[in-house]
């Protein structure tokens, strides 16, 4: 029988796609006993927000985040994070001692996979992270951000040919994702992912892209997408069929809408497909009924406020006219006629209530965290009535800054620029008045080398030089780790990964390893102040107080 490897998203891209990474570790441990029986090839769940969210909003540590689930998971299923190359977690590049050392003790506290990826996909940018994850025993998963070329309306392509400028034309095709996957083979991948964080990969050019991947690369191929605009089932479905080795999934009650596709509606195609994925289907339910409770705990920061139907995966029957979409999304996806596979997937979808396409994301082509981040800054400005345009200034946005895939930290840099650019122009000023440091060092090439060259004019009238100027790591400055004075002459960082959260995060990392180190100096000493803090003298009104309280 096939087999089908499942990567399992939901305690770490499901919840930050659908809930603003607000799983507590209480909540977490929910599920973790029943997750360590559930037999899924891999669980994604560090990286991306999940530092960041828990220490900023959770007051967590993220390496016992990590830990704790490698405690209770065990060797059920292999752990993975995400890791942005030479970018780690920020914008700029650190040195390799900083990779390294974040590398080794995230392998050592638990994560046997890390998935490396670059914004640029500038492989120069991943290469020290493959050698380090190597060097401590973890697996190389390396992804190519998936993205489609900029869209020109006929005037700006009848403007730029008569000002003799050269617009990209299908620079992101089969062959640019295939030559970038054989690059990061020989650089040690032993997974490559194609990594579509947009969901804009159409399940036409996933069977293209699945079948040329395999011919062309020994490594087994992983398919990561979400159902924002309404192709990510289509697509999986066209990946399975076409021999992908992994894909990622969400489980129900997290998925869709902003999430990947739900493992459960992966699971009865591969049911039908006599594909086995080896997941035991009663833990599966187990864990989904906790995350509906947890779902309703996270209600304030729900997305699309959408529950899906009830259904056990492990028990389930299909009403006929349900069953019959599965078979006939099978038939139009094995015949290729993806228009009718993406109708009946749709039609899957909606009937299990999921969020249907968002046609704006869709439209626009970017991601769906990169669409909102937008809308909030108009309606912060009071400006929603410009956003329709600053979407249309995104193609010139990323043609001037090398046609960048929208990942973060670019579909942030990028955005933030045409959000610049509408205001701008709304103000009557010159373009590219109003910048961003982050899209002076994109166009300056300090981030990497762009998919598509930046034109040496306007990189020196955005940086005053038309030359590139790499980022030089010998430049980099290791965060202070200050001595606490009023918590006894503490260190902020009482030990090594601490330091790495002030290395990784220095503005989250401060406030939370002070509040740390303050209730561990409480704990010691229960009745005497912080130097520094002075008592409190009471007044004549704070003895009355006391002594109506019975205090004598």
């Amino acid at each position: 029988m096939k087999k089908l490897k499942i990567r399992d998203l939901t305690l770490r891209d499901g919840q930050q796609s659908q809930f603003a990474t607000r799983m507590s570790q209480a909540q977490v441990d929910r599920v973790l006993p029943f997750y360590a029986k559930a037999g899924f090839y891999a669980c994604e769940v560090w990286g991306g927000a999940v530092p960041d969210s828990i220490m900023r909003y959770l007051n967590e540590n993220p390496w016992d985040r990590l830990e704790k689930i490698n405690t209770a998971i065990g060797s059920g299923s292999k752990l993975t994070s995400l890791s942005r190359g030479r970018n780690l977690f920020g914008y700029a590049p650190y040195p390799d001692e900083v990779i390294e050392g974040f590398t080794k003790n995230t392998i050592e506290s638990g994560l046997d996979i890390v998935r490396i990826f670059d914004a640029l996909n500038d492989i120069n940018n991943m290469t020290s992270t493959i050698k380090f994850v190597k060097k401590y025993g973890g697996i190389p998963d390396c992804a190519v951000c998936f993205t489609v070329d900029p869209k020109f309306t006929f005037g700006e392509k009848f403007k730029a040919f008569f000002k003799g400028k050269k617009l990209p034309n299908n620079i992101f095709n089969v062959n640019y994702f295939v030559e970038k996957s054989k690059e990061l083979e020989k650089e040690g991948a032993e997974i490559i992912t194609i990594k579509d964080m947009a969901g804009l990969i159409h399940p036409k050019m996933t069977g293209e892209l699945i079948r040329e991947l395999k011919r062309s690369v020994k490594a087994p191929i992983d398919l990561h997408t979400h159902d924002t605009p309404g192709y990510g089932l289509a697509s999986i479905v066209m990946a399975i069929i076409n021999g992908v080795d992994i894909v990622d999934t969400v489980l129900y009650s997290f998925a869709g809408g902003p999430a990947a596709p739900a493992f459960e509606l992966v699971q009865i195609f591969c049911d039908k497909l006599g594909v086995e994925t080896d997941v035991d289907l009663k833990q599966v339910e187990l864990i989904d009924d906790e995350l509906n409770k947890i779902r309703k705990e996270l209600a304030e920061f729900d997305t699309t406020k959408m529950y899906p139907i009830e259904f056990d995966i492990s028990n389930y029957k299909l009403e006929p006219e349900i069953d019959a979409l599965f078979d006939k999304a099978i038939d139009a996806a094995t015949n290729e006629r993806v228009e009718e596979l993406l109708i009946h997937t749709q039609a899957i979808t909606k009937h299990f209530n999921f969020p249907e396409p968002n046609e704006q994301v869709k439209q626009a082509e970017i991601p769906g965290g990169m669409y909102t981040n937008m809308v909030a800054q108009f309606r912060q400005l009071k400006l929603d009535h410009l956003m329709d345009r600053a979407l249309k200034l995104i193609p010139k946005c990323r043609l001037d800054s090398g046609c960048p895939p929208l990942v973060t930290p670019t579909s942030q840099i990028v955005g933030t620029q045409a959000v610049n650019l509408a205001l701008d122009e709304l103000n009557g000023k010159p373009e590219y008045t109003t910048l961003t440091n982050q899209f002076t060092n994109l166009v300056q090439g300090q981030y990497g080398k762009t998919p598509f060259p930046v034109d040496p004019n306007f990189r020196e009238q955005i940086c005053g030089s038309p030359e590139e100027i790499p980022y030089d790591t010998s430049a980099y400055k290791k965060q202070s780790n200050p001595v606490l004075k009023e918590f006894g002459n503490v260190k902020l960082a009482t030990n090594y990964k601490e330091e790495l959260l002030i290395e990784l995060f220095p503005n989250v990392a401060d406030g939370f390893l002070k509040k740390k180190r303050e209730a561990e100096w409480k704990a010691a000493n229960p009745y005497i102040p912080p130097r520094n803090i002075k008592p409190k003298v009471l007044t004549q009104e704070d003895y009355d107080n006391l002594y109506k309280g019975g205090w004598y």
